[in-house]
């Protein structure tokens, strides 16, 4: 299994816009195909933790994680503790606006429990980064779309 998986957009709106969204961890299941749901126990910083809910086909799984990493307009970063995987939201500002670098870091690997899934249940180790790089490149055009309706003044940012 690959320890770092990544996927990145240009988006024409401030790194503060683009962080009002990837910041509010309750919207992710607004933008993620996998991570359907995240219940957040009071306000997002570091040392936050989270209830996630999943799902893939007809597979559903709970997860919980924990805010890592918190730098307001620069990067939002959460651990998952079911299988030791950090998952982050880095957002670089350029001269039309932001650039956002998702990853999924397994920096001690995952855990056993982990890996027999997604042998076993998730389509193999090939097949599931394949899903997770195309999930973490919808999730970052349904951010570059929210945030750049925000930016023109379309939609109200919540």
């Amino acid at each position: 299994m690959t320890n770092t998986l990544e996927a990145s957009i240009e988006i024409a709106a401030t790194p503060q816009d683009v962080w009002t969204i990837v910041s509010d961890l309750k919207r992710m299941g607004e933008w993620s195909p996998q991570c359907r749901k995240m219940r957040v126990s009071g306000e997002v910083r570091e040392g936050t933790k989270t209830f996630n809910i999943n799902r893939k086909g007809l597979l559903v799984w709970p997860t919980t994680s924990k805010v890592v990493r918190f730098e307001p307009n620069k990067t939002i970063a959460f651990r998952i503790a079911e299988n030791r995987t950090i998952w982050s939201y880095t957002l670089e500002p350029t001269e039309t606006g932001t650039r956002v670098v998702e990853r999924r870091e397994a920096p001690t690997g995952t855990s056993k429990v982990s890996q027999f899934l997604v042998k076993t249940v998730l389509g193999g180790p090939d097949a599931f980064e394949a899903d997770l790089v195309a999930g973490m490149n919808a999730t970052l055009a349904r951010i570059k779309n929210a945030a750049e309706a925000i930016s023109t003044g379309a939609v109200d940012s919540r």
